[in-house]
């Protein structure tokens, strides 16, 4: 156990405090009164639901993560991850094929011991609350189709970055960050028809008013639209979404058949006229940017420690590795990426005010408000939310703070 194994306890134990406490104060909130502007979103009983809701994965999400944290720690301190490496090892010298090895068992590992947690948030709990909608074949046909891709793409790509360390040692990480920036435009770009039909349905959106009124006003803004598509959301939940994703001729929109049958076509064509605020502020691009320079700089650092002997013997494993220190890395580098996950979500906040206003300005606010709500109440969502919680952890401002810039002039 040297001095970067107790650091990476420290930081651990340090994680689990913070997100502990943030979870304690935002538990606080639950009760308070609902601002004005909300106040009708919820009945008296409806409200009730809501916040038994949120106290049900409040206290459900603790215990995930006292498991998650002891599960961690007893792997570190009881050997697991050198055992795991010297299975790997007794199958096969090929230092791709050991990683490979090693992180399929222990991921997939993971996934098992943990499946109890995650069949009991889908079956019990959002049953309970009348969300699910995932049927029990469903919901282990997509863990092994979750298994495949990730033995697949995730495989690939490891597999490909050890191989470029073994050659060009250090500067491995040039060769990787190209590599895995290819690999993200590729994903931003063919995402929604390649991967997205493995798990779900894509239906072309019908004929009809909603499609001619999403054509018209794409045409008033100037954005070419061929592909509006329909997802089978409800195949596994009743909350509703949509998204835009690629650009240039592969750009598409899609609908959740949930969303279809919750909000008015007005408040459809708002919600998209958001979407269509991003593509037009260029915040795709940016967040696109921004992923891969960031992958670049962890690549970077990543270079500094991989051949440190002392990284993989921070976490147990004897015999040092790019795999094992890859382990220790991703544990050392977590506070960095705690850093730049604030930083990204308070743009990505400050994005959701711009795709606002242009919704506001080149559509209109009050059908978008309505849709806010109508979303909200559906999800059951935290209408008073913990400032600190927010700053940490959300992507996107609370629905009282959208509202009243939707209102403002």
């Amino acid at each position: 156990m040297n001095s970067l194994f107790y650091i990476i306890v420290t930081i651990l134990a340090a994680q689990f405090i913070l997100e502990t406490v943030l979870d304690y104060l935002n538990a606080q909130r639950y009760g308070d009164p609902v601002p004005d502007e909300l106040n009708t979103i919820f009945n008296a009983e409806e409200y009730k639901k809501s916040q038994a809701y949120k106290k049900t994965n409040y206290r459900f999400g603790l215990l995930t993560s006292t498991f998650s944290l002891l599960l961690t720690l007893g792997f570190l301190v009881l050997g697991g991850f050198e055992w795991v490496d010297q299975i790997a090892r007794n199958i096969t010298a090929n230092p791709i094929l050991i990683a490979l090895l090693f992180f399929g068992i222990i991921m997939i590992g993971s996934d098992i011991v943990t499946l109890p947690f995650s069949y009991y948030a889908t079956f019990v709990i959002e049953e309970k609350f009348g969300f699910n909608k995932t049927t029990k074949g469903t919901f282990f046909m997509d863990k092994l189709k979750g298994w495949g891709m990730m033995a697949l793409v995730g495989g690939g790509l490891l597999a490909l970055i050890i191989w470029f360390f073994e050659r060009a040692g250090s500067n491995f990480w040039l060769y990787a960050w190209v590599l895995v920036a290819v690999f993200t435009l590729f994903m931003n770009l063919f995402y929604s028809k390649l991967i997205v039909p493995l798990f779900n349905k894509l239906t072309p959106l019908e004929a009809g008013g909603l499609k001619t009124k999403i054509e018209n006003y794409a045409e008033n803004v100037g954005f070419e639209l061929q592909n509006i598509f329909v997802i089978d959301g409800s195949k596994r939940s009743t909350k509703a979404n949509a998204y835009f994703s690629g650009f240039g001729k592969e750009k598409r929109i899609t609908l959740y058949d949930t969303l279809i049958d919750d909000l008015e076509e007005e408040e459809i064509v708002a919600v998209l006229a958001h979407e269509v605020g991003h593509y037009k502020r260029k915040h795709i691009v940016f967040n696109l940017a921004a992923s891969i320079l960031l992958t670049g700089l962890t690549l970077f650092l990543l270079s500094l420690f991989i051949n440190n002997p002392e990284v993989s013997l921070a976490i147990g494993v004897s015999q040092p590795s790019f795999h094992a220190a890859l382990i220790g890395f991703g544990i050392l580098y977590s506070p960095i990426s705690e850093v730049t996950g604030l930083i990204m979500n308070h743009l990505s906040r400050k994005f959701e005010y711009q795709a606002d206003d242009y919704a506001k300005n080149t559509y209109a606010a009050s059908p978008l408000i309505t849709s806010l709500k109508k979303l909200s109440k559906n999800s059951l969502s935290n209408l008073t939310p913990h400032p600190a919680y927010v700053f940490m952890h959300y992507s996107h401002p609370p629905l009282i703070a959208r509202i009243r810039n939707l209102k403002r002039l």
